[in-house]
C-alpha cells in the first residue's frame, strides 16, 4: 500500500446529500467545503465525484464548475465516507484493489450499511484486480508509509464489533497479507466524539517513512488529554520496520467543537495529501496556523490549504474522511 503523498492518479470523493448527516441548514456550507476540495485538487490530479444520477450530475457541475481534471460516476451512495468504505490501493507489478467489509463502524448506522456495496462498485469501475478478504475494515482506521510500517488503534481493530473472532496476531497477518505491512505500531485510543472507534486519521499521520505528526491536547481538563498523552508516549518509544525510532512531532487540538451540547471529532490530522496540495481541516482556532504552518514545513513542495470544516465536522468527519486515493502504477 503505497505512502499517500506518493503520486496519485485521481482523488475519489461522494458529493453529500443524506439529510440524517448533513441538514438542510448545514448542507450549503458542506458543499462549499467540498468546492474548495475539488478545486485544490483538481489542478494536479483527477477528482472522480460520485452522483447519485444525471440531474445531481448537473447540479454539482454548476458548483464546481467541468474541466479535465473532474469526472462524474454515476454510482449511488448513501453517504459520503470514502475513505472507509471505499477500496484500498495496492501497488506492485501494477495497481490492485483491497475491498474491505463495511459494516458501517460495527453495525452503528444501518442505513447507512448499503455503502458497502458502493464501494464494490466503485472498485469494480476501476476494472483492477480486487482482493475481498472477507474482513471488516475501515480505510481510516490504518495509516502506512509506504515502506513496511503501518499505524492503527486497539480501540479500533481489536474492536468486537468489528472482527469478534479475530487475535491481535490475526489481525496483523490480515494487515501483512493485504497492504504489504512488515510492522504493524499499535496506538491505544482515539479521540472524543469518534464514532469509529479510535480511527487512526484523527490521532496520527505519516508525513515521511519515519516522521509522524500526532494530535497533542494542552488542556488538562479536557478528555482528550490522557488519551492523546498515552498515544504520543507509546508513539515515542516506537520504531520503524527498520528499526529506526520514529521522528515524533505534534500538533494542537483545535478547541472544542460541539453541536447540541455533544462533542464533535474535531481534528486537523484529518488532512489529504494531493498531489500538489495538502488540504487541512480548520475550525476557526488559533491552532488553525499551527497546523498549517508544520504542514508547510513537511510538504514544501505543496500548496497547503486550510479548509473551513465546522459544517463538515457536523457530519463527525472531515477531509480525510471523504477521499480516497488513487495511485499512480
Amino acid at each position: 500500500m503505497p505512502a499517500e503523498w506518493e503520486k496519485h492518479d485521481a482523488t475519489w470523493i461522494s458529493w453529500p446529500k443524506d439529510p440524517n448527516t448533513f441538514p438542510a441548514d448545514i448542507l450549503p456550507k458542506v458543499e462549499a467545503a467540498y468546492v474548495q476540495l475539488v478545486r485544490a485538487l483538481g489542478g494536479a490530479e483527477e477528482v472522480r465525484i460520485l452522483v447519485d444520477d444525471a440531474k445531481m450530475e448537473a447540479r454539482v457541475r454548476n458548483l464546481v464548475g467541468s474541466g479535465p481534471w473532474t469526472t462524474f460516476h454515476a454510482i449511488r451512495s448513501a453517504d459520503v465516507w470514502m475513505r472507509d468504505y471505499g477500496p484500498t490501493y495496492l501497488r506492485g507489478k501494477g495497481l490492485a484493489l483491497v475491498k474491505w467489509t463495511f459494516n458501517a463502524w460495527g453495525r452503528k448506522y444501518d442505513d447507512l450499511l448499503p455503502d458497502d456495496e458502493t464501494g464494490n462498485k466503485v472498485a469494480e469501475s476501476t476494472g483492477l484486480r480486487v482482493f475481498r478478504p472477507g474482513v471488516v475494515l475501515e480505510g481510516g482506521s490504518i495509516e502506512v508509509n509506504g515502506e513496511g510500517s503501518l499505524l492503527t488503534t486497539e480501540q479500533c481493530l481489536l474492536n468486537r464489533n468489528r472482527n469478534p473472532s479475530f487475535s491481535r496476531e490475526e489481525i496483523e497477518k490480515v494487515l501483512e497479507d493485504f497492504t504489504g505491512a512488515k510492522k504493524v505500531l499499535w496506538l491505544k485510543e482515539g479521540i472524543a466524539g469518534d464514532d469509529t472507534d479510535g480511527h487512526i486519521d484523527d490521532i496520527a499521520r505519516y508525513v515521511s517513512g519515519e516522521k509522524v505528526l500526532v494530535a497533542k491536547e494542552d488542556s488538562e481538563s479536557d478528555p482528550n488529554r490522557a488519551v492523546l498523552d498515552v498515544d504520543i508516549s507509546i508513539l515515542q518509544g516506537l520504531t520503524g520496520e527498520g528499526g529506526k525510532k520514529l521522528d515524533v512531532q505534534t500538533i494542537p487540538m483545535p478547541e472544542p467543537v460541539e453541536s447540541e451540547g455533544v462533542r464533535l471529532p474535531a481534528s486537523h490530522l484529518n488532512f489529504y495529501i494531493g498531489n500538489g496540495a495538502v488540504v487541512v481541516p480548520t475550525f476557526g482556532g488559533a491552532s488553525d496556523r499551527i497546523a498549517t504552518g508544520t504542514l508547510e514545513e513537511a510538504f514544501p513542495q505543496r500548496e497547503v490549504v486550510g479548509i473551513d470544516c465546522r459544517a463538515l465536522v457536523y457530519g463527525l468527519g472531515t477531509l480525510h474522511c471523504v477521499t480516497q486515493q488513487a495511485p499512480s502504477k
